[in-house]
């Protein structure tokens, strides 16, 4: 038996009319005849479901894998639709597609994991950004634009306006805007020494402040005041050698002393 015809008005043009083949449907056992019927609506009914992957599209993924998942949504809505409730299967179908294209997204596409209440904030955010686009022309919408008619706080719409940026990531390879060739890799910093140098200056400052003056003098004069051990000998009136020898001790006491602590 073929699937009927439209014969009444429906919300979508090419929307048919299908009640008496899903009651039908509903009849039957496992087997060909069912499985022909089944497929024959989904046929019948993916217009209506590509129309609404149309809606995502331009939101990082393609237009085809859209295609894709709504239709998976509408075999679903096909297997679980049941004609006894009194809905029109339209009804059911359509929050059934779309939210197995925004399952898609949530589980798929986001490319760091942002929890479900910052996503909804996310696409309000954009929704307001999209709409007020329009009534202010030649300049971004304000934070405080987007939450009033998104009907949420400032903090909130900062908030969504930040999760835009975690929907995709660039690669380290890909250019910066403005640049040229400079890669958003080449902006990344490396391991500073610099820090390394700062802990053990910390380490030792109570070990060094423990040190009887005159050691802690020619320490100052060697590593701070960058003078030669013949310097520093000839300033505090002693002996190259025993400078070396004071050097020696103060190296060996403050390696102790940090070992100490250490273990």
């Amino acid at each position: 038996m073929p699937v009927t015809g439209r014969t009444k008005p429906h919300p979508h043009d090419d929307a048919p009319d299908t009640a008496a083949d899903f009651r039908r449907l509903a009849g039957l056992p496992e087997g060909p005849e069912r499985k022909a019927l089944r497929d024959e609506l989904v046929e019948i009914w993916l217009p209506m479901a590509e129309r609404i992957a149309v809606r995502f599209r331009g939101r990082g993924e393609s237009l085809e894998d859209l295609y894709q998942v709504a239709a998976l949504g509408l075999v679903k809505a096909v297997d679980h639709y049941d004609p006894a409730r009194g809905c029109a299967f339209e009804a059911y179908a359509v929050p059934t597609v779309t939210g197995e294209i925004k399952r898609h997204f949530r589980d798929h596409m986001w490319t760091l994991h942002v929890p479900r209440r910052v996503q909804d904030l996310r696409n309000r955010a954009r929704q307001a950004i999209k709409e007020l686009s329009q009534t202010t022309p030649g300049r971004a919408p304000t934070v405080a634009e987007i939450a009033a008619y998104a009907r949420m706080t400032e903090e909130e719409a900062r908030t969504g306006l930040e999760a835009l940026e975690c929907f995709s990531a660039l690669s380290l390879e890909a250019e910066m805007p403005g640049t040229d060739g400079y890669a958003l890799g080449d902006a990344l910093g490396g391991p500073d020494p610099g820090f390394d140098t700062v802990v053990d200056r910390v380490a030792v400052a109570p070990c060094l402040q423990a040190l009887p003056e005159r050691e802690r003098t020619i320490l100052y004069l060697r590593f701070f005041g960058g003078m030669t051990q013949s310097r520093i000998a000839e300033q505090l009136g002693i002996s190259q050698m025993h400078v070396s020898r004071l050097l020696s001790g103060c190296f060996d006491r403050l390696r102790e002393e940090i070992l100490t602590e250490a273990r």
